[in-house]
């Protein structure tokens, strides 16, 4: 299933407004990961009340022991404080990398805005060397466009 297959699956799993908005979030994780090969950890970090950190709400994939990430440290602490897209072919080459697993090989963070605001970010580990391009970034900024509307 490819990317635009996948938009009107997330949208719809999105209003569904019979789950919660963290089980919601946990099935678009579970589609992500189930439809498009190399995303093997595929997660939703938000800011933590007034805390310069991140927290953890919900992943599917192999256990982390993350789930809180101050900001600045790490790909994604760094997301936090950039509110850019950060797209890593080569997590070893990464001096500022936090590592999940010894077969996550690449990652994309992509922030997540809400009224202007960098609330949050989607995570996505991969076990492929350098997987992602330019359409994953539109794709998981279209997730976070739709995420967005349920917070």
């Amino acid at each position: 299933m490819g990317f635009e297959d996948l938009k009107p699956e997330v949208k719809n799993i999105l209003q569904n407004e019979n789950k919660t908005v963290t089980d919601r979030l946990n099935t678009v994780c579970q589609l992500l990961k189930d439809h498009i090969e190399y995303y093997d950890w595929v997660g939703f970090y938000f800011k933590n009340g007034d805390k310069k950190e991140l927290k953890l709400r919900t992943y599917v994939g192999e256990e982390t022991e993350h789930d809180i990430i101050p900001f600045g440290k790490g790909i994604c602490g760094q997301v936090a404080l950039s509110n850019e897209n950060f797209v890593v072919p080569d997590v070893n080459a990464q001096d500022n990398y936090i590592a999940c697993s010894f077969t996550v090989k690449s990652e994309i963070v992509i922030p997540l805005f809400k009224n202007g605001e960098n609330i949050g970010q989607i995570d996505i580990d991969s076990e492929t060397p350098d997987p992602f391009t330019e359409a994953d970034e539109r794709f998981l900024e279209y997730v976070n466009l739709e995420v967005a509307k349920i917070l």
